[in-house]
């Protein structure tokens, strides 16, 4: 059942782009219902897919394709949720199709799973708060591309095309850090579950990972700073967030790379 599901996820979330992108291509900036809805039902398929290549009968286990599966399908939900307040719609017409890729290579690469873990409440708390604050800096960080590609038009008068359907560059700048802020706000509590209910964050598996997701954390919180206190903006602020999203991907995607498919750990 765990393939029909990761088919039908990933037909549904490619038809869901194109449908999109063709507003965007017609320069329509409203969120196509069609699209909506389509992109609703991937999510439905993708989570019962992952269930089923996730949980296992003694626990659970989030391998490096499992966990990435997990993530963007949260950046999709979280997405679709914003869109009630702010104009994110375009946004989709990339996050689907890397959706679409995440639930095939969960699908097709069950041999990285990690080991199964016992359930913890605890423990499946910490992996859900984190899995969120990756889910929304992420966003964050499309966020600040596309607040660079339109600052750059923008300087060289360049107004036609995609930047059209884009929102004002004010607009821009205020929902990259709400952003950035909900995503911090997540990330301290992603830190302190960590600390709370694991052993020991600091062992030699986990030290990297938390060196560079407090790396991280200080690196978005020093933005947010430089924000209040000296007006940060476009570019200071894209290269900030940037930053701060790189070095929090290899704490995470990049010890899992090493540990599962380089070294072949679990």
């Amino acid at each position: 059942m765990a393939g029909l599901y990761a088919s039908a996820a990933i037909l549904l979330y490619l038809t869901a782009a194109a449908l999109q992108c063709r507003e965007v291509l017609q320069q329509r900036d409203k969120l196509l219902p069609a699209a909506a809805w389509t992109a609703l039902l991937a999510m439905l398929c993708h989570g019962m897919s992952l269930t089923q290549t996730a949980m296992l009968g003694e626990g659970y286990s989030l391998g490096f394709f499992q966990a990435s599966s997990l993530i963007f399908l949260l950046v999709g939900i979280a997405t679709l949720l914003s869109l009630k307040r702010r104009p994110l719609q375009n946004l989709l017409v990339i996050l689907l199709p890397l959706a679409a890729l995440t639930v095939a290579l969960a699908a097709i690469t069950p041999t990285t799973r990690t080991k199964a873990t016992d359930f913890d409440i605890g423990l499946l708390m910490h992996i859900v708060i984190s899995a969120l604050a990756y889910a929304v800096l992420t966003i964050a960080a499309l966020q600040a591309l596309a607040l660079a590609l339109l600052d750059s038009r923008l300087k060289h008068h360049r107004t036609t095309g995609l930047v059209r359907m884009l929102p004002p560059l004010q607009l821009m700048e205020t929902m990259l850090f709400e952003l950035i802020w909900l995503g911090v706000i997540l990330l301290t509590f992603s830190i302190g579950s960590g600390f709370l209910f694991l052993e020991d964050m600091f062992e030699q598996r986990l030290a990297h990972k938390t060196i560079l997701t407090v790396a991280a954390w200080v690196t978005f919180s020093t933005l947010l700073w430089g924000r209040h206190i000296r007006g940060w903006r476009s570019k200071t602020a894209v290269r900030w967030t940037l930053g701060g999203f790189i070095v929090l991907m290899l704490g995470f995607f990049g010890s899992k790379f090493v540990l599962e498919l380089v070294l072949g750990q679990v």
